[in-house]
């Protein structure tokens, strides 16, 4: 399975720090945020990898990734989202290429976790999968509506709820076959009025279809797009790091 880092955006939350370079190159502890979604693709077996980029700092990447072979990838590709403010299912649409109608790993380039997706990655069959995370703050991310009569169901996926229906967390991490190209194309820039294609639209395609399939995250994960999280995101990673010391 091939591996896709969706890198792009402008960081707007993160004013004034990515003045000066792409949120995904600031440092998480001792290294840069996109160290972090590559050794998680890694240690899932994952060595072909695209990272997508956007906005005025994308050409930082390469001197910071280079070729990839530090990390253990054995073939590194870039690719350009011309509308950084497109979303995250526009930013996906720039790898249909890369993908070859076959499934994709598709992680967010500020999430950060220890977790090991190797398992649920080799069950994956057909259709999507979604990681979910129990979280504190569900009201920031896309939540699952789980079925009342069975709770292993998700029946509905709700972009930032003002009353989220669970604790769960769409996590920015997912499977997809390669269907996901025809759902985007169907994305609808006005489904929750930020103007962008929304992955929550995409995920929703897939459950209309009852092929959506979830997996809970086991260890740490965190977004790192705020400047709490970026800091909580430091802190894990630093104390991680020198308790092995």
């Amino acid at each position: 399975m091939k591996g896709v880092i969706l890198a792009g955006g402008l960081g707007t939350r993160l004013y004034p720090l990515t003045y000066a370079t792409n949120k995904h190159l600031l440092p998480i502890y001792d290294k840069p945020m996109i160290y972090y979604p590559i050794q998680t693709l890694v240690k899932a077996e994952i060595k072909e990898i695209l990272v997508v980029v956007s906005g005025p700092h994308s050409g930082h990447f390469i001197h910071v990734l280079k070729n990839g072979k530090e990390f253990g990838v054995e073939h590194l590709e870039f690719a350009y989202q011309e509308k950084p403010d497109g979303g995250i299912a526009d930013a996906l649409a720039v790898a249909e290429d890369f993908a070859d109608n076959k499934p994709i790993t598709v992680i967010l380039g500020d999430n950060t976790t220890d977790a090991d997706i190797s398992v649920p990655l080799k069950k994956f069959i057909d259709g999507a999968m979604v990681f979910l995370k129990k979280v504190p703050d569900p009201k920031r991310f896309g939540v699952p509506r789980f079925d009342p009569k069975d709770n292993s169901k998700i029946i509905e996926i709700i972009e930032k709820p003002k009353n989220p229906p669970s604790n769960y967390a769409v996590t920015g991490l997912y499977v997809y076959d390669n269907k996901v190209f025809d759902f985007i194309q169907k994305c609808d820039p006005s489904y929750i009025g930020r103007g962008e294609l929304e992955i929550t639209q995409v995920n929703n395609f897939y459950l209309k279809e009852n092929k959506l399939h979830w997996a809970e995250l086991n260890g740490y994960w965190l977004d790192a797009g705020t400047f709490d999280s970026l800091f909580l995101s430091n802190q894990y990673w630093a104390k991680k790091k020198n308790s092995k010391l």
